[in-house]
């Protein structure tokens, strides 16, 4: 598994990473738990599950979205009003990513990333300028959504490369039952 950006708040953790296998990002959150709550009910006296609920995903069309995918993650403590920036939040990959903070070995780069510049220094200077332009209301609507309710963040054509790998419909329904229409 890549891990290419991650941001730890107080009650949610927001990962994202690149699954070698399709299976493989179940098996890694089973483990990831698993670990946590041994963890966790060694150092207090407890016992039981730790998460509440199952983990949320979307796969994420990378040559578009990964980067803001990226920038929503790490504007998390930002948005939650923890912090005025990114770089003030130490639980994030923000400051590896800004070059900030060497990067660690185990957080990967992603390949959208590499392509900001063909420096170092170019690429810092130009994703803290993603980054401190923000979330437009719509990519953050489309993430936030596709994350709820298990769907593709990508555009359409991601979408039809989808279904014909998969070799079924993918289509994203409004909520609730379809309204009846009456006739005159």
């Amino acid at each position: 598994v890549r891990v290419y950006g991650y941001c730890l708040m107080t009650n949610h953790v927001h990962l994202l990473l690149e699954p070698e296998t399709a299976a493989g990002l179940g098996a890694l959150m089973k483990r990831l738990a698993g670990r946590q709550t041994r963890f966790v009910n060694r150092q207090e006296p407890r016992s039981g599950t730790l998460w509440e609920g199952r983990y949320r995903s979307s796969p994420v069309q990378s040559d578009t979205y990964l980067l803001s995918c990226l920038r929503y993650i790490e504007l998390n403590p930002v948005r939650a009003r923890m912090v005025a920036s990114p770089a003030d939040y130490p639980w994030s990959s923000y400051a590896c990513h800004a070059g900030l903070r060497e990067m660690p070995e185990w957080l990967d780069t992603p390949p959208a990333y590499e392509e900001l510049g063909s420096s170092a220094r170019d690429r810092t200077a130009k994703y803290r300028a993603f980054v401190s332009a923000g979330v437009p209301e719509q990519e953050r609507k489309l993430i936030v959504e596709a994350v709820q309710r298990g769907h593709l963040t990508g555009n359409g054509r991601f979408v039809e490369e989808v279904e014909q790998i998969i070799g079924r419909r993918i289509e994203q329904r409004r909520r609730g039952r379809p309204s009846r229409r009456q006739t005159a």
